[in-house]
């Protein structure tokens, strides 16, 4: 079995790889490739925590994964990570136990790159700047994914602690992202000038106010996982011209905003317009006008740790990279 650590796969694979690679098992599981059974998730309440289990297997490349992530939001206080994670391959044909690798940024990188995908169809061509509420680790691979796929000229940062909004730019600066940063107290003032709104956040109640938003904004909700948790209003539910969700399984589920709306008013889940697979193999269209406001709803999957899993496996191999050890 390979073991791959954080360092080698970081050395190895990027947004890129990730997007190219969560297209492609977005458009299998769309064609009943993919198993995705529904993840299992432990919840330390006193410590505001999760443990989440998720398994997931590609049935035509027989290979088959698991990961098992947790999330600890008091660990930084201790000196250690948020979210800590692993991914275990095994070959569907025999298994064969094939690769261990650390899952912690390949978890972000995956979230990173389904936001890159939906925001390359749904949000305007001729976006230029871009707002991100909540600087935590998971929000640095939104960042990313969105530079890859549109020509931002400006980035508005707010985090509850400017101070730790101001260290997230700087961390973007000596990453190599050239593109304007500034820190913004004022939560309505930063989404009034959002081309697209990037959310990364565990709020249990919504971060900003839908009527603030301007027609034509994009909107990416990657933060809350659980049905307790808001990040996005009601209101922004009843502006979207069209919500799109990585995985409608998980996020009829888990997805709190939405569960919330659909228990309190007139919003049903029948009014999802796709899930993202579905824009992803072309089956339906992306943004049909520079005046819809559009809403992704991603909660994760493991068939999307599976994607990203497969292709650091590969590359480990053809770089000769990773620790081999018998099992």
């Amino acid at each position: 079995m390979l073991i791959i650590n954080e360092q080698q796969i970081q050395e190895s694979y990027n947004m890129a790889d990730a997007i190219k690679d969560i297209t492609a098992i977005l458009i299998a599981k769309q064609q009943g490739k993919i198993d995705n059974p529904h993840r299992t998730v432990l919840d330390f309440p006193e410590r505001q925590a999760s443990s989440l289990y998720m398994p997931s297997a590609d049935l035509v490349g027989d290979i088959a994964g698991v990961k098992v992530v947790t999330i600890f939001p008091e660990n930084p206080a201790q000196g250690k990570p948020t979210t800590q994670g692993m991914i275990l391959l095994s070959d569907a044909a025999n298994g064969e136990h094939v690769a261990l690798m650390t899952a912690s940024y390949l978890t972000r990188l995956r979230t990173g790159a389904l936001s890159a995908i939906a925001t390359e169809r749904l949000a305007r061509t001729d976006s230029r700047v871009l707002t991100v509420i909540g600087t935590g680790a998971m929000a640095f691979e939104q960042v990313l994914g969105v530079l890859e796929v549109r020509a931002i000229e400006r980035i508005i940062l707010v985090n509850r602690t400017p101070e730790k909004a101001e260290a997230f730019g700087v961390k973007l600066k000596a990453f190599g992202v050239t593109v304007p940063y500034e820190v913004e107290t004022d939560v309505q003032k930063a989404v009034n000038q959002a081309d697209i709104l990037c959310c990364a956040t565990r709020s249990d109640n919504p971060v900003f106010d839908g009527r603030d938003l301007k027609p034509g904004t994009h909107i990416n909700g990657v933060g809350s996982y659980l049905p307790s948790m808001r990040e996005v209003d009601e209101v922004t539910v009843e502006r979207a011209d069209k919500i799109v969700a990585d995985d409608l399984v998980g996020v009829r589920d888990e997805a709190g905003e939405l569960i919330h709306c659909a228990e309190s008013g007139d919003w049903s889940f029948d009014n999802i317009y796709a899930e993202l697979g579905e824009l992803a193999g072309s089956e339906k269209a992306g943004r049909e006008s520079a005046e819809e406001i559009t809403f992704f709803k991603s909660v994760g999957a493991a068939y999307f740790d599976l994607a990203v899993a497969k292709g650091v496996f590969a590359k480990a191999k053809a770089l000769d990279s990773g620790i081999e050890i018998e099992m």
